[in-house]
């Protein structure tokens, strides 16, 4: 349960704001909802809200001005994104700035993105096995993310496939991008099939449903994948992901922005 009160903070509290992207899919921000539901219910004591760069109200700055409106003097903002990459490195930067000028007594603790982190490949892992793919000679592996502009996020994704292919025994594990970069999730599969996978499984390394899980999913089963996992959406792991992030920006050592 939030500690939130008729629109104000509670004394003593720090709340968590949670930003994520946003989408015009309302699968989007249900999921969104529920992962943070999630994490309310393991830290009943967190004020804990969430918001949105697009699509989706309160935006980051609205909701910013309501804690600094309803009395909170620090927060932890959380960009609630897979890679570190544009959103988090330059718009959402760009509203703590705006932020700043509004409510300049407001302190803000910028957190790290959710990923990378070995949870997040738990929770891959996770719904892959629901999807009813499991790790075998076999069977190849795409590991599915949006795609990005910037090459660093693109090759985080990179790495978290050479870490999966570590952690099970998968013929074989691609990445691939539903925009921005190549191969896209079909290419990938074909690719691998190509290259005499049996059977291609693809990870969805995406936090919700919508536009780019669609894509993902359609693409891939077009190109003959075995299996397509969900979005991460409110996989557990998630929910921890979130609470270290938060737990992190709030140690003495990290300076407020």
């Amino acid at each position: 349960m939030s500690t939130e009160s008729r629109g104000g903070v509670e004394r003593g509290s720090v709340p968590l704001l949670a930003v994520a992207h946003g989408s015009a899919d309302p699968r989007s921000a249900a999921a969104v909802s529920a992962l943070f539901d999630r994490v309310r219910a393991l830290r009943p004591g967190l004020d804990v809200r969430v918001s949105y760069l697009d699509h989706v109200s309160p935006s980051a700055e609205d909701a910013l001005t309501a804690l600094a409106r309803g009395g909170a003097g620090e927060v932890v903002v959380l960009p609630t994104l897979l890679t570190a990459a544009y959103h988090s490195k330059v718009d959402l930067p760009r509203v703590l700035d705006r932020a700043r000028e509004e409510s300049p007594w407001l302190r803000v603790r910028y957190a790290d993105p959710l990923g990378p982190h070995p949870l997040l490949l738990d929770a891959v892992e996770r719904r892959l096995a629901e999807a009813g793919a499991r790790p075998g000679p076999g069977t190849a592996l795409v590991l599915a993310s949006a795609g990005s502009s910037d090459p660093a996020a693109n090759a985080t994704v990179g790495s978290l496939a050479a870490r999966l292919a570590e952690r099970g025994p998968w013929r074989e594990v691609a990445t691939a991008f539903a925009s921005a970069a190549a191969p896209g999730p079909g290419e990938a599969v074909a690719a691998l099939r190509e290259r005499g996978a049996e059977r291609v499984a693809v990870a969805s390394y995406l936090l919700a449903p919508g536009f780019f899980a669609d894509r993902v999913r359609d693409r891939s089963v077009a190109a003959g994948a075995s299996a397509v996992s969900e979005a991460l959406g409110d996989a557990p792991e998630l929910a921890r992901v979130v609470l270290e992030r938060y737990d992190v920006a709030m140690a003495p050592r990290n300076a407020r922005v």
